[in-house]
């Protein structure tokens, strides 16, 4: 999501960008992986290995860093190559997807695949990871709607010196760890595991740097999936606009469910009413913190994940309910802690999202411009936009020139899948068609009142009968212009006693696989 943060008004010059079109990397020999067990009571064939790559792919002699791959070996007779699979970010690990994505597809299809998760540069088990402020979204920050001048000044403190601290301890990677640089590294990757092609299933971030590999690559692509696309004409400043009034609309619909489930929680049968009734605990939360944990800016942390995935809603209204109703803070301190965006793994993981955002695209340098556009949206859409601004705030002070984002128009690729749903807040509708206009003979399989952030293998069997078909034999729907296929949502869940829902089991409509799922795919971007 979007965060600003800039500098005052003329205190950072313009960078100049590097060209948009993207050139191949020099040639890199990649050695054979050498895979090592590394299974799980879920997954017992679990394989484990490395790939070096250079850190700077037009050097290929130079410095070189690893990635860390895991594998679910293909045991069919049948043999249809690698499966890349990315659960987006960018900063998200991708090594436990590979194994979701095998228990989730139909045994007969992913017994054709070795499917390969990987951790890109920067992230996880990859070396170096980047960590850039450790402890930079530890609790109780300032609020992050700046009602002040000086609660301003502090938010640009904290986000002008993580960006400082990045430059500080990463000057030699920072260059470096761009969409494109990922992008190379997945082609290395294709050459280490002996393949002529690669197929490829991307969530949320996960689709761009799809689409980016694809136009570097369109030889290599046997099979492109996307879920939950990512407008690439919206790189990454557009995007995060779109998400503020994306997520304001999907807190809304959280609210009406609330209010149609008042017999559960007591909140109210007006959904303006327990709107009402959620900023005015996030007021009270400015004032007192929730266990000296949970202030408004946590709070907005907690229950953005309810904007990815309705499957939290039980969860998040009991806590929310048990606060207004009963003055109980212990449940909202419990899901902050559980479904916070930002957890005791998550220094990583924002430092390579900041380092990717910054370094793929141009972002306004002025603090006034962010000011501004920030206002602006926030009194439209006032749940995430400051959170949102902020986030993103270190790319107004990167310390790296920012590269101009890649054209992914294509028309050299076998036909493409995309997979998106009509309410998603994190990706917004308009990308998915963006991404099937740009992509030539690309299908686009809409899930019609759907909300969620990454719709396949989550309980959805016609969107999931479409993948399979793709998968099995390269099955496409008919081509009939903006959509070529449309599916059904799931029903939104119902409310839990207050027990279960205070429970970590997430109560989503779908598998429990489908839950594992959505906690891995977050897109911030």
């Amino acid at each position: 999501m979007l965060c600003g943060a800039a500098v005052l008004a003329g205190s950072l010059t313009a960078v100049p960008a590097e060209a948009s079109t993207p050139h191949p990397a020099a040639a890199v020999k990649a050695a054979e992986v050498v895979w090592k067990k590394c299974g799980t009571t879920e997954h017992p064939t679990l394989q484990c290995g490395t790939v070096e790559v250079p850190l700077d792919h037009a050097n290929p002699s130079g410095r070189r860093i690893t990635l860390a791959l895991s594998r679910i070996p293909h045991t069919a007779k049948t043999h249809q190559g690698p499966l890349l699979v990315n659960p987006g970010g960018p900063g998200g690990s991708g090594l436990s997807l590979a194994g979701i994505v095998a228990s989730s597809l139909p045994k007969e299809v992913a017994a054709q695949y070795d499917i390969i998760g990987f951790d890109p540069r920067g992230v996880g088990e990859s070396y170096p990871t980047l960590d850039c402020r450790p402890g930079h979204f530890k609790p109780v920050r300032p609020d992050s709607v700046p009602s002040t001048t000086a609660l301003e000044q502090t938010n640009l403190t904290r986000v002008r010196d993580f960006a400082a601290a990045c430059g500080r301890k990463y000057a030699s990677v920072l260059p470096y760890m761009g969409t494109v640089d990922s992008a190379a590294d997945m082609e290395v990757i294709r050459q280490a595991l002996g393949a002529e092609k690669i197929s490829y299933l991307g969530y949320s971030y996960g689709t761009y740097l799809g689409a980016v590999y694809a136009k570097l690559h369109p030889e290599r692509v046997r099979r492109l999936v996307l879920d939950s696309v990512v407008d690439p004409t919206g790189v990454w400043h557009d995007s995060n606009i779109q998400q503020n009034h994306a997520f304001e609309s999907r807190h809304q619909a959280f609210m009406a469910w609330i209010a149609k489930h008042h017999a559960a929680y007591g909140l109210g049968t007006d959904p303006a009413g327990v709107e009402a009734k959620w900023y005015a605990m996030r007021a009270a939360l400015a004032k007192r913190p929730a266990g000296g944990r949970v202030g408004p800016s946590e709070l907005e942390d907690t229950f953005l994940p309810g904007g990815y995935y309705n499957g939290h809603w039980p969860r998040l209204a009991q806590a929310f309910a048990a606060y207004v109703n009963d003055g109980r803070t212990g449940p909202l301190v419990e899901a902050y802690e559980d479904l916070a965006a930002i957890d005791a793994a998550g220094d990583n993981s924002y430092s390579v999202y900041t380092a990717v955002q910054c370094r793929d695209a141009a972002w306004p340098r002025t603090w006034q411009q962010w000011r501004e556009s920030t206002w602006e949206a926030h009194r439209k859409a006032p749940f995430m936009t400051w959170n949102n601004t902020w986030y993103n705030a270190p790319c107004a002070f990167w310390p790296v020139p920012a590269r101009t984002p890649v054209d992914v128009a294509n028309s050299k690729l076998p036909p493409a899948l995309l997979f998106q749903a009509t309410d998603d807040a994190a990706t917004p509708y308009a990308g998915g068609v963006a991404m099937h206009r740009l992509l030539a003979g690309s299908r686009l399989i809409v899930e019609q009142g759907g909300g969620n952030h990454g719709v396949t293998l989550s309980g959805n069997d016609c969107l999931d009968r479409h993948l399979a078909a793709y998968l099995a034999d390269g099955t496409v729907p008919r081509e009939r212009g903006v959509v070529d296929a449309e599916c059904r949502a799931l029903p939104d869940p119902k409310p839990q006693d207050a027990k279960a829902s205070s429970s970590k089991t997430s109560s989503a409509p779908g598998t429990a696989r489908g839950a594992a799922l959505h906690d891995l795919i977050r897109f911030r971007g």
